[in-house]
């Protein structure tokens, strides 16, 4: 069990590898050959000029800085990530990003009071004792402030009890002020926001068939009849899945003819590759000739793929993206019900395009909740089977389960520096280790969940991550680790006084949280500045591939703030503090620092590296109030259990009033405050609508709609060309309406000003 010296030790290294990379980042962001790997937001811009471009008058500065001066303000990136004040920050970056750093606020908002009562109050009264030494339980120094040191029965728990109030009423003050600040920006951030197309577009799934016309031909009829006056135009949604890949498989292939062709141009020798499996199997050909002809062979396969889907009536989702001439006639038919039945034209407001997950779209809406019971079943079974690392990890914290597994190392272990560092650093590190895949494995699950956004898919991941961090990383860790350290005292001790026992075990695993804290949350975060991965993968581009600034600009990879598993580790320092706020309180400390250089470290990614990929408006934040409200119930309920096990059963109705009363407060704030995130308020649609038409009277709506939601891979230039020059018919766009219930409809559809959105169509108008 880690030791008060073992914690320092962990804290000393991880505080010099987390200076290191801070030292170094600030080192390597001054060369100007770097400039792109840590200011690529800014030429995404424009407004940043490549030091190359710009000329210097030694060549060397072109590459290295030269100017001695700006070493001595190596540090400025600090105070300058902070001077942005939000609602510059807003236009520069987004909502999603600003709010994403309120997060952290939040945090230190919540913690930092929190703290300096902890350890003015209770550490004093929990060190003052010598329960631990009495029970001949393992424990250390650290344990010692923890409430495990209070004797049995004794009237100290009312001060933890009434701290557990305290500390319950302000996290509540906090979130619901917190709530309330962020339904108002995105209220006002909604209110002023540019146009965009998802504004006037709503997604359409679920289109029943019809045995007269086609998908296309039934959602103009569909919405002619039942918008009259508001409906302008739709995009049927397209099976092109095996499309994309093509062309994705065509662009890698040409990477690699650029890269042949520039290592023909360096070395005067023609390259060669095999044809193998991943080139490293088969017979050596000439490499240049090779990728021609496959990325030949690739556009004769996409051209018939293309010709495939334009041609094939089941390459025809039952899905259309439906666009409106008004912001409130795409709010009123995103936010109603369609028909008497409520499982077909299902709508929802549209994603905005960058937003899309087109690969989604062609998933039939039926099988979306077949999929979601695999998925439940699957995620099931992998937080099930993850308790065989947790427990793996726990052995490393316990220095008895690695001598008796391994005895030949038990005199190097026994070393005193050895010791305090696997103690220290370890079991942090391994637990970090084995939780890198995870995100990535529930990403794809979420995707095969059949989500149409890339938020909405990230949200999805972000539940299931907090999820598993809850039952693996969480509870996992305490019941096997304190299994694991008293497994000799459950041995020895009667039945009864097992609860007893465990109730005393439990708050000691706030050691291994802590080495996990400081590897994590410290260490992790200094290298996210650092972006060694995007520095390596730059310089190898730049160096084999890049040919001219277009390809250099290519090569950047800016990033984006990935919500999927950076929010839920967020959630889990959140749920770490406020378990061990009463319990252990040496915790929080560590926690802070967290919330303070992550806050530091992540604003000045999102001013000078972060690319958002999509705007969501900060719909994630309901979700965020959602865990911190979790993890504040998690924390009543184990301090309810570890009391009873005290011998203060008696203060159990008053701490049962606190799950009561904290959940009363989430359904208050989700009444209150989250339709704002849900959605989109009539009177300010019309507002912003009646204020549009007065400022642009002639601005040309279905031009600027005419192929925001057209598929990618209908907007490269390959392929509006094949189109084009094969099917020169196809610019006919109006088609007659064939129902026989054709008499119903208001008007004609060629009178009717609307307008089918048509590939063809975007096509000609591009």
């Amino acid at each position: 069990m880690a030791t008060i010296h073992d914690i320092a030790v962990g804290a000393a290294f991880n505080i010099v590898t987390a200076v290191a990379f801070l030292l170094l980042f600030a080192f390597l962001r001054l060369q100007p050959v770097n400039d792109r790997v840590y200011f690529p937001k800014w030429y995404l811009k424009g407004t940043r000029a490549s030091p190359a471009s710009a000329g210097a008058t030694v060549a060397a500065a072109k590459y290295i800085n030269l100017d001695i001066r700006s070493y001595l303000k190596f540090l400025s990136w600090m105070p300058a990530a902070l001077k942005m004040p939000d609602d510059e920050l807003i236009q520069h970056a987004g909502l999603d990003s600003v709010i994403y750093l309120r997060i952290y606020r939040t945090g230190l908002k919540i913690f930092v009071p929190i703290m300096i009562l902890a350890f003015a109050l209770l550490v004093p009264l929990n060190w003052t004792n010598d329960t631990l030494e009495s029970l001949k339980v393992v424990h250390s120094d650290i344990d010692k402030l923890s409430i495990s040191n209070i004797p049995y029965g004794s009237k100290r728990f009312i001060a933890h009890l009434v701290m557990a109030y305290v500390f319950t009423f302000w996290t509540c003050y906090v979130l619901m002020k917190e709530y309330q600040i962020v339904a108002k920006m995105r209220l006002r951030f909604l209110a002023s926001e540019k146009r965009r197309p998802d504004q006037f577009t709503v997604l359409v799934r679920n289109i029943p068939s019809d045995p007269d016309e086609s998908v296309s031909e039934l959602v103009e009829h569909f919405f002619l009849v039942n918008h009259p006056g508001h409906y302008l135009k739709h995009q049927v949604v397209y099976n092109t899945n095996k499309l994309a890949g093509l062309v994705e498989k065509k662009k890698q292939m040409q990477n690699w003819l650029d890269y042949c062709q520039l290592k023909f141009e360096r070395k005067a020798e023609r390259p060669t590759t095999k044809t193998g499996f991943f080139g490293c199997f088969g017979s050596d050909v000439d490499a240049i000739d090779y990728y021609k002809s496959e990325i030949e062979k690739i556009g004769k396969e996409e051209a018939e793929e293309h010709k495939k889907v334009m041609k094939d009536p089941k390459s025809i989702m039952p899905a259309a993206f439906v666009s409106f001439r008004s912001r409130w006639g795409a709010a009123v038919a995103a936010q109603t019900q369609q028909t008497s039945n409520p499982t077909v034209w299902l709508t929802e407001w549209a994603p905005e395009p960058r937003d899309v997950y087109w690969n989604n779209l062609s998933i039939p809406f039926v099988s979306l909740t077949v999929r979601r019971l695999i998925i439940g079943v699957a995620f099931f079974f992998l937080n099930f089977f993850y308790v065989i690392p947790i427990a793996f990890v726990q052995t490393l914290a316990n220095l008895e389960g690695i001598e008796k597994a391994l005895p030949f190392l038990e005199p190097f272990i026994e070393t005193p520096s050895i010791k305090s560092f696997i103690q220290g650093f370890l079991p942090g590190l391994a637990l970090k280790i084995f939780l890198i895949l995870l995100p990535t494995i529930l990403m794809f699950m979420s995707q095969f969940e059949g989500l149409v956004s890339q938020s909405s898919l990230e949200r999805r991941t972000a539940s299931k991550y907090f999820i598993f961090l809850f039952f693996n990383v969480f509870l996992g860790s305490i019941v096997t680790g304190s299994a694991l350290e008293q497994l000799n005292t459950y041995l020895h001790q009667s039945a009864n006084d097992i609860p007893r026992v465990i109730g005393v075990a439990i708050p000691m695993k706030a050691t291994f949280f802590i080495t996990y804290v400081m590897v994590d949350g410290w260490t992790g975060v200094a290298l996210e500045v650092l972006r060694l991965r995007a520095f390596i993968m730059f310089h190898l581009k730049n160096f084999f591939l890049v040919k001219t600034e277009k390809d250099r600009e290519e090569a950047m990879d800016p990033g984006s703030i990935c919500l999927y598993w950076s929010e839920p580790r967020i959630q889990l320092y959140f749920l770490l503090g406020l378990v061990y706020a009463v319990v252990t309180p040496l915790l929080l400390p560590f926690i802070l620092v967290f919330f303070a250089l992550a806050y530091v470290v992540y604003r000045h990614q999102i001013i000078n590296v972060y690319n958002q990929r999509y705007e969501s408006g900060a719909q994630f934040w309901p979700n965020v109030h959602l865990r911190i409200i979790t993890a504040l119930i998690v924390s009543q309920l184990l301090l309810l259990g570890l009391l009873s096990t005290k011998g203060l059963e008696e203060a159990t109705p008053a701490l049962l009033v606190l799950p009561v009363l904290t959940i009363w407060f989430h359904k208050y704030c989700k009444h209150r405050y989250e339709p704002a995130f849900v959605r989109n308020p009539l009177q300010e649609v019309m507002r912003k609508d009646t204020l549009e038409r007065a400022r642009e009277r002639n601005f040309d709506l279905k031009a600027y709609l005419a192929d925001a939601y057209l598929h990618p891979v209908f907007k490269s230039n390959e392929v509006d060309k094949f189109y084009v020059a094969d099917d020169p018919g196809a610019v006919e766009v109006i088609v007659p309406t064939k129902r026989r219930s054709r008499r119903i409809t208001p008007v004609q559809s060629e009178d009717g000003g609307s307008d089918r959105l048509s590939v063809m169509e975007s096509v000609q108008e591009r």
